[in-house]
């Protein structure tokens, strides 16, 4: 009997970690809540002090803290670590607000965050200012994106579409209220159009107006038929589109000119213009040409471009620009209009030089990393902005037909505009026009 309560026992055990470890490969978030945090919040609460120590973190009291402990509490008087005002445990990792003393930046302590990394065996550790005097200590337990699940709770909004996970478990979300136009780069097969998927499921939820140029002959976008207000499918039909898109821009500016305000969100909303986003795919197609007799026509298009950039922002005309190369090298223009899309999406790149491209001029620290995405990991992206922060992020995969699938159930939700008309779809479904507001006169003016 003492045998088989034995063996009942070693195979309890064993049985127990195999368990463990199964957990820890193939649901690492339960891993992580059982286990990995437990252990991880003890050694933080122990080895804080000597950690921030070790890595620098300390500073010397001030000379009344220094009186008081030598000669009130009768203890040694030792250097100050950052003050912990809050640990709060989430999913997939610790996240720890500090209060810094006065001799400490936000950089001293992410210049040490991969010492704290391996200090408390985590992940990763990412430091976000989130006040003066006060940062936010992100510590991921496991590596989230490894297979990437977006919370529940990340739904579009407004105009705001979730499209990945950033390193440090958070939603990566694309503001265009924020950042209104952005450029994503990245080799083939590096996930740029699985980004560019995730964004257009997200944004044929919502109320805007989708306009698509595929200087290759549709392939990409085509499918996304059912949600486009106009699609462009070669260079020449795509000048004559971007022509449309400007003469829009200035009547949607006579409209905010008429009514006194500077923004399209300060209009009523019922004669509000929809807003618009505009996917371009391969965005260097459209610089490119064959022969000299069609640059003037080129560089007609790109200073239209360069124009709604510049301007498009206070009426609701976004630019979303995609592309594997996007810099200088590509001719007149390209600079100005790289200079325009403030977000930055970097994939995988095949040289240093475009990744410099992307986030050179934003970010020049975030360059480093994106030259070392793995070539097996698809999806995986360096995010930034003109800010200058960034971070790492990851798109959860998204097949072609569920895109596909979400633009059809949401077809009733493409506006009917005018002067898109010539350059809709084929094959489109037909939806009902949306009601057109009564005539604009001076006499309509509010306060007049």
């Amino acid at each position: 009997m003492t045998d088989l309560v034995t063996w009942l026992e070693v195979g309890g055990a064993a049985a127990g970690a195999g368990g463990l470890c199964f957990a820890k490969e193939r649901a690492p978030r339960a891993y992580w809540s059982l286990v990995g945090l437990p252990v991880t919040w003890g050694r933080f609460t122990w080895t804080y002090g000597s950690t921030m120590d070790v890595c620098g973190l300390t500073v010397h009291p001030s000379r009344l803290r220094a009186f008081m402990t030598r000669n009130v509490a009768r203890r040694e008087v030792r250097p100050v670590p950052p003050r912990v005002r809050r640990v709060r445990p989430t999913s997939t990792g610790l996240r720890v607000s500090l209060r810094l003393p006065a001799g400490l930046e936000p950089a001293d302590i992410v210049a040490s965050s991969e010492r704290l990394r391996h200090a408390w065996g985590v992940h990763s550790v990412t430091v976000v200012e989130t006040k003066p005097g006060h940062v936010e200590l992100r510590m991921t337990g496991y590596d989230v994106l490894a297979r990437v699940k977006m919370p529940r709770r990340a739904v579009p909004r407004d105009l705001v579409v979730p499209v990945a996970l950033r390193e440090d478990g958070t939603v990566f979300e694309r503001d265009y209220r924020k950042i209104p136009h952005a450029l994503t780069l990245g080799a083939n097969q590096s996930g740029k159009s699985m980004y560019q998927r995730n964004l257009i499921k997200g944004l044929a939820r919502l109320p805007v107006g989708l306009v698509g140029i595929d200087c290759k002959r549709g392939v990409e976008q085509s499918r996304y038929a059912p949600r486009l207000s106009a699609l462009a499918t070669d260079r020449e039909n795509a000048g004559h589109l971007i022509d449309a898109l400007v003469g829009e821009m200035e009547d949607r500016f006579d409209l905010l000119s008429l009514y006194g305000v500077s923004d399209l969100w300060e209009l009523p909303e019922k004669i509000r213009p929809v807003p618009l986003v505009v996917l371009i795919d391969e965005v260097a197609e459209l610089f490119l040409v064959t022969s000299k007799k069609d640059e003037p026509a080129r560089d007609h298009t790109v200073m239209q471009l360069v124009r709604l950039g510049q301007m498009a922002r206070a009426i609701g005309i976004y630019l979303e620009a995609c592309g594997q190369r996007f810099g200088s090298d590509l001719g007149r223009g390209a600079t100005a209009l790289r200079a325009q899309l403030t977000g930055r999406v970097v994939h995988r790149v095949n040289d240093k030089q475009t990744a410099e491209m992307g986030l050179g001029d934003i970010a020049p620290d975030a360059v480093l990393s994106v030259t070392g995405i793995r070539a097996d990991r698809p999806g995986v992206a360096v995010a930034g902005d003109a800010s200058g922060y960034w971070s790492r992020i990851r798109t959860p995969e998204t097949t072609p037909a569920e895109a596909v699938a979400v633009c059809r159930e949401f077809a009733h939700l493409t506006p009917e505009l005018p002067f898109l008309a010539p350059f809709r779809p084929v094959g489109q479904i037909t939806v009902p026009p949306m009601p057109t507001a009564p005539p604009l006169v001076p006499a309509q003016v509010p306060g007049e």
